[in-house]
């Protein structure tokens, strides 16, 4: 409870920080968001978020595609986000191109994607949905190499989900 407690403690930080659009703002962002990855090499996945993961694989697999690997740093960054939207209070790709220059930065990454979502109860709802959806069925089915993913649940039990993608 404790190491879920700093989590979140410094995953509001760093989204409270991301109020300024001052390029000096970002770049300071950036680096302190860089020293926080560089002491977080694990990320512990919960149930839910180890069932997205393989359901991605499997559909993937099913088509023949190459199965995903999971990097800790990307579902940093999709915990991030999802607390980010926690906080505004709705779903959306708000932010990306930070999340994208700090991909390329952490992890090597050449291109990026991510799916988003809401309100789904489990790894199935959430991943039937997107595989419904064209634009996030082309994320899953792309041609990536490894991915992410992090759900949060706000206050009444609603899952915010961010699963993102990346080729490197």
């Amino acid at each position: 409870m404790r190491k879920s407690t700093l989590r979140f403690v410094m995953l509001v930080l760093l989204a409270v920080s991301t109020v300024s659009c001052a390029k000096e703002s970002i770049e300071e962002e950036m680096n302190s968001y860089n020293h926080t990855l560089e002491e977080k090499v694990n990320f512990d996945y919960t149930e839910i978020e180890s069932n997205i993961l393989d359901l991605v694989n499997q559909h993937r697999e099913s088509l023949a595609l190459k199965p995903l690997e999971p990097i800790a740093e990307i579902s940093v960054e999709a915990e991030s986000h999802n607390y980010y939207m926690l906080e505004v209070g709705k779903v959306s790709h708000d932010n990306f191109g930070i999340r994208y220059e700090n991909l390329v930065e952490t992890v090597g990454a050449k291109s990026v994607s991510e799916n988003v979502g809401y309100g789904y109860r489990t790894a199935e709802a959430v991943v039937n949905a997107w595989l419904n959806s064209d634009g996030h069925k082309k994320n899953i089915e792309g041609n990536h190499s490894h991915f992410g993913v992090s759900v949060v649940d706000d206050e009444e039990g609603r899952n915010y989900f961010t699963n993102i993608f990346i080729r490197k």
